[in-house]
């Protein structure tokens, strides 16, 4: 099976676009990652669409109508935060089959100003919320953050921290929707949503598109590749059945086994990466995913948030692009926005946030319901 390698990619600047649509949106960024490749739409075999809110809409069609309708096959996503990374293993996959050579990943969301996103639709009868605890997302990583409390004892200023972290690292990152530091004593004492995050500890909603042009590696060598980003791994995974009460999901099962899987298929362990753009919808879910993605043993994720490592500079850097906390979060859209920043180290392009001899990179996403994807990309050369 062939290698994939990332010829083009890019993103448009996250934030708020009332007077523009989803397809226009996921237009704008197909343009600019097709541009970073040197190709057009002409060259496209397939096309691979992730979006959620409007999953019915056949968004990949509509954004064709925008760019060029070219009659190749199109191929829509919605699979909770998980969407766009979905719709890049589906591309991904493809030129693993054979099927194709050149592909196009459109991730595209517009959230706008939504309010709390609640948890998966289920079967019928009486409607568990408010019941038996809350599906919301901000009261479901809240329950999550507070497990991790009881088994280790970790604190409401070390989750506290990661937001700190975050909102600095967005200072140099000229496409996220919030470039503004916050400082400790700011994120602790602002509005509680749910304990322990405050609301400067949550992901911004807001409107965003990624896009990326995937190659065999036939038609990557054609084009060069000196720019090129190879796909070490793509694994997506659900969670299994535990005995567990569901009205309070496992955050943390799907990340583990798709990280273990990944690392794997990379023939890699996490001392092999150099940066992380990981899944931080509120800052207790990064304190998790540390552990979950191996990169500290259970119960130092905290210690690790202490000394500095997960920051620029450190010894693994999580989320330099100001994570989910500042860059926002667009559901479709983020899975392909974690690719782009790595890649964007990877080539050695990512300007002031550089993560210097950048040669491996992880980007995960979780979408409860369940979807874990993780992507493993390495420098070429």
């Amino acid at each position: 099976m062939s290698d994939v390698y990332v010829m083009g990619i890019d993103m448009i600047k996250f934030g708020r676009y009332p007077e523009s649509n989803v397809p226009k949106l996921g237009a704008d960024a197909a343009r600019l990652a097709l541009k970073d490749a040197g190709l057009t739409i002409q060259d496209m075999e397939a096309l691979y669409s992730g979006n959620l809110m409007q999953a019915s809409a056949m968004v990949g069609q509509r954004i064709l109508q925008e760019i060029g309708q070219t009659g190749i096959p199109v191929t829509n996503s919605a699979n909770a935060c998980a969407t766009g990374a979905t719709a890049f293993r589906e591309g991904w996959t493809a030129i693993k089959a054979g099927l194709y050579d050149l592909v196009l990943i459109i991730g595209v969301e517009q959230l706008g100003r939504a309010g709390l996103l609640g948890g998966g639709g289920g079967g019928g009868g009486i409607s568990k919320e408010g019941l038996l605890g809350s599906g919301t997302m901000p009261a479901v990583f809240a329950e999550a953050g507070m497990e991790h409390s009881r088994k280790y004892g970790t604190t409401f200023e070390q989750f506290a921290k990661v937001s700190v972290k975050n909102h600095q690292h967005s200072v140099k990152n000229p496409k996220s929707m919030y470039q503004k530091e916050t400082p400790l004593e700011m994120v602790m004492n602002s509005e509680m949503i749910a304990y322990p995050n405050t609301k400067l500890m949550c992901s911004v909603n807001v409107d965003g598109a990624a896009a990326a042009v995937l190659a065999s590696e036939k038609k990557a060598k054609e084009l060069g590749m000196g720019r090129a980003v190879k796909v070490a791994a793509s694994v997506l995974t659900s969670d299994p059945y535990t005995e567990r009460d569901l009205v309070m999901p496992d955050i943390n099962t799907c990340t583990r086994s798709a990280a273990k899987q990944a690392y794997e298929m990379a023939g890699i362990g996490p001392d092999d990466i150099d940066l992380v753009e990981l899944h931080d919808c509120f800052a207790t879910a990064e304190i998790l995913h540390y552990e979950n993605l191996g990169l500290c043993a259970d119960g130092e994720a905290g210690k690790l948030i202490d000394q500095g490592e997960t920051a620029h500079g450190g010894r693994i850097p999580v989320n330099v692009s100001g994570g989910l906390l500042s860059k926002g979060h667009p559901l479709g859209a983020t899975g392909v926005a974690n690719i782009y920043e790595v890649s964007m180290h990877l080539r050695g392009e990512a300007g002031a946030r550089q993560v210097e001899g950048a040669k491996t990179g992880l980007t995960h996403v979780i979408g409860l319901g369940s979807a874990c994807g993780i992507h493993i990309l390495e420098k070429v050369g």
